[in-house]
């Protein structure tokens, strides 16, 4: 199953710029923290070298001030697999991006943010 499918299309309808950028970059950072709940989750350590190159891509990527910070706390959050970190983190994220984000995107990123409260 493909998830986040709801943040994947909306990246793909947005013209460039950046509410497009926004929604990449949410996509990304859901996917890394998707990554840190698996049963079979990498290691801290690599979990760390991803997060780092996330931070390095998002580094380059045109995404409005009021969005960049909370993009940059999941992103690290990731790195450091402490749960309730990351589930606050994730809420401030989508706190931050709601403007750019459309309902079915907004509630996936919810539905991981509660999947995280349960860990």
């Amino acid at each position: 199953m493909f998830r986040f499918r709801a943040l994947a299309a909306l990246a793909g309808r947005r013209p460039l710029g950046g509410d497009r950028e926004v929604a990449v970059a949410a996509f990304v950072a859901a996917r890394l923290v998707a990554a840190t709940m698996m049963t079979d989750a990498l290691p801290v350590d690599v979990r760390a070298t991803r997060a780092a190159g996330a931070r390095a891509w998002l580094a380059a990527v045109a995404v409005p001030t009021p969005t960049r910070a909370p993009l940059v706390r999941v992103i690290d959050a990731t790195g450091r697999g402490d749960p309730v970190a990351l589930a606050t983190a994730l809420r401030a994220l989508i706190d931050a991006a709601s403007r750019c984000l459309d309902p079915p995107a907004r509630r996936e990123l919810d539905a991981l943010a509660r999947e995280l409260d349960g860990l």
